[in-house]
């Protein structure tokens, strides 16, 4: 059964386009947006035109049966009767002249007015001059006189005293709503929540469309199939899961699998976000829940999806404080609301999230949350199987094959490979091509993995010999270490935020662990660059900065959590998150050894980077001719690729090379 409808709720409207039915509205609008001749929308420089029309009009019409004549000749038409009766007022004094049509005991007549101008009076007016001998002028004279009545300015006057006041205060208010929400909701609407429901049939995806994480959708069909079939279940005594969560790294498709169990089941739809439950009133992120699952139950079999759990879902121990008051309020209704519900009603929570490890565990146990799904990076299977996926919609070649770019894209989430189709196809129609060939793909991982090419920097030639001198480091020092990640290019062109060169390396295939001497590998390769700069110049730039970083935290983590240094060996020396914080970002780490034991790091880490640089530099000393040849080749190309290079350390070295 329905239920009310809540103003902070968006549903989706499935009727066709057409005229309203009788006694049915055509639609939300605005007061000015039906009118015939097309929409028309009011607005504020729409009010200023019509302000300053009326003006023109008062100063024009209203005003110009008065005019302004000196002091003395106003005195003079008294003393000549041709004015029967003043009005003294604060700014001017206004004299009514005898024109024939009134006496002077007609003084009930007005001037001008714009709704009967048939009432009209000849006048003139004045300043006012301080005269004591005015008034006693006046009653010589037989004058009448009398103070003038407060001017209210006429119709411009009741539109600048009330009119315009009223339009500034209902536009505010109007902006003050939109900005709160929704242009239904109003200011007792702040419990309400504002999850996007989506009718049911109403959700094209299926898990046909989710692919690289075939073992979270076996986890989900058992889901689907529970809200499609309650009484296989019930009859033999078993429940379902009251709650789902979807735990990946970020773009690994966690929202997409939810769309699609709602997909499949063909029940409601609940989408919202973690953010969306806490506002800056106390008490709105609760109310908020409550609504929210008062409708799901309604609604039941739906699914309530969640996205982004642990912005309401951080653990309560964190913090100084205990957190904050109106997050930890909003979780505790969620743990009492799913702990309310009966797990045969058919309302299933999922939820998403890529900080489990922030998460309160009474999120995480059983009877809420029962069920963990690990969403995570696809393998060369599954990348090859996303890209079928994503490139459906894109022209191809023939003869383009999707498995060689699955096997140049490890590592890659589902939103990554979906960049990497994307970035193709506009790389082809840069080049004004019809479809997208095998190079295109190439270009998009490559502008992807090393960033945007910028082949208009400019730099001194002693800097372009550098920088091909360090490019050519790393890329024999990966030639000649076993198990390095072949070498697919090398460029001398920058690229990104401050990368003047690189070198691309792709593994063969999907590695999951690694060995000390691989690890000694990777620090290997990149202290290659530095190595080189030193035996071709006999000195060393500042372009090794980064290399550097990483091979020092590849030393650290083999002595401090990999437990392969000589003294702690199998130990991990690791640190953990501070009482005053939850995060575990460096600056509230707190180690749990001794001062000693980090002076042994630092040692060890230095023995080591020193070790494997005198590896290096003997290394390409001994293959000279090869680094010599690398670099001018890059000078004069500026781009090697993989064919080109072990051509040319095979043509420059006496012993044979191999690709990987």
């Amino acid at each position: 059964m329905a239920g009310k409808k809540s103003p902070w709720t968006k549903t989706k409207d499935t009727r066709k386009t057409g005229s309203a039915r009788p006694g049915q509205t055509a639609g939300p609008g605005s007061l000015f947006s039906r009118l015939p001749g097309g929409p028309f929308r009011l607005s504020i420089g729409y009010v200023f035109a019509i302000l300053v029309g009326l003006v023109l009009f008062n100063m024009l019409v209203v005003g110009s049966d008065t005019s302004v004549i000196p002091y003395s000749a106003f005195k003079a038409k008294i003393r000549a009767g041709d004015i029967t009766r003043v009005e003294i007022g604060q700014n001017f004094i206004v004299g009514y002249l005898n024109s024939g049509r009134s006496s002077s005991a007609d003084t009930s007549r007005k001037p001008f007015s714009l709704f009967n101008p048939a009432t009209a009076i000849p006048s003139v007016r004045t300043v006012p001059v301080d005269d004591p001998q005015f008034v006693p002028l006046l009653e010589e004279k037989s004058v009448s006189y009398q103070s003038a009545p407060r001017d209210s300015g006429g119709v411009v006057g009741f539109i600048v005293t009330w009119v315009l006041p009223l339009v500034f205060m209902f536009f505010i208010w109007n902006l003050l709503m939109k900005r709160m929400g929704s242009s239904n909701s109003n200011v007792l609407a702040f419990g309400q929540n504002k999850a996007l429901i989506v009718a049911e049939g109403d959700i094209a995806t299926r898990f046909a469309d989710v692919a690289g994480v075939d073992e979270a959708k076996e986890e989900l069909v058992e889901v689907v199939d529970f809200l499609k079939n309650p009484k296989k279940y019930t009859d033999i005594g078993g429940k379902i899961p009251k709650g789902v969560l979807l735990v990946g790294p970020p773009g690994t498709g966690k929202t997409l699998l939810a769309r699609a169990v709602a997909g499949e089941a063909g029940v409601a739809f609940f989408r919202m976000s973690g953010a969306d439950f806490v506002e800056m009133f106390v008490g709105v992120g609760a109310a908020r829940v409550r609504d929210l699952f008062k409708q799901a139950r309604e609604k039941a079999p739906c699914i309530v999806f969640i996205d982004e759990l642990d912005a309401i879902g951080k653990s309560r121990n964190a913090g100084m404080m205990g957190g904050n008051d109106e997050r930890e309020q909003t979780l505790n209704q969620l743990l009492v609301e799913m702990d309310g519900f009966d797990a045969t009603s058919g309302l299933i929570i999922l939820a998403a999230t890529n900080r489990p490890d922030v998460l309160d565990p009474a999120l995480l146990r059983p009877g809420r949350f029962d069920r963990q799904v690990l969403v995570d990076r696809p393998d060369l299977v599954g990348r090859e199987a996303i890209l079928k996926i994503h490139a459906k919609q894109v022209k191809l070649e023939g003869s383009l094959e999707l498995s060689k770019v699955a096997r140049g894209t490890p590592g890659f989430s589902g939103a990554d490979l979906a960049n990497i189709v994307n970035e193709a196809a506009l790389h082809a129609v840069r080049k004004g091509r019809k479809k997208v060939q095998q190079g295109d793909f190439d270009a998009a991982i490559e502008k992807v993995v090393a960033g945007l090419e910028k082949k208009s920097h400019v730099m001194k030639a002693s800097e372009r010999e550098t920088i091909a001198c360090h490019e050519s480091g790393h890329a024999i020092a990966a030639a000649a270490t076993p198990g390095a990640d072949p070498v697919r290019k090398i460029s001398i062109v920058p690229r990104g935020f401050g990368a003047l060169g690189y070198t691309l390396q792709l593994p063969i295939e999907d590695r999951y662990i690694i060995t000390s001497e691989e690890l000694l590998g990777q620090i290997d390769v990149l202290l290659g660059g530095r190595a080189a700069e030193e035996i071709r110049f006999g000195k060393v730039s500042t372009g090794a900065a980064n290399d550097l970083v990483r091979a020092t935290d590849i030393a650290r983590r083999m002595i401090t959590d990999f437990g392969m240094s000589e003294r702690f060996k199998n130990m991990a020396l690791t640190k953990r998150a501070g009482s005053m914080s939850g995060q575990p970002q460096e600056a509230f780490l707190t180690r749990e050894y001794s001062e000693e034991t980090q002076r042994y790091i630092d040692e060890e880490i230095a023995r080591v980077i020193a070790a494997r640089y005198k590896h290096v530099l003997g290394m390409l000393e001994a293959r000279r001719p090869s680094l010599e040849a690398l670099t001018a080749t890059l000078l004069e190309k500026e781009t090697v690729v993989e064919e080109e290079f072990y051509a040319l350390l095979a043509a420059a070295s006496a012993e044979p090379v191999s690709a990987g």
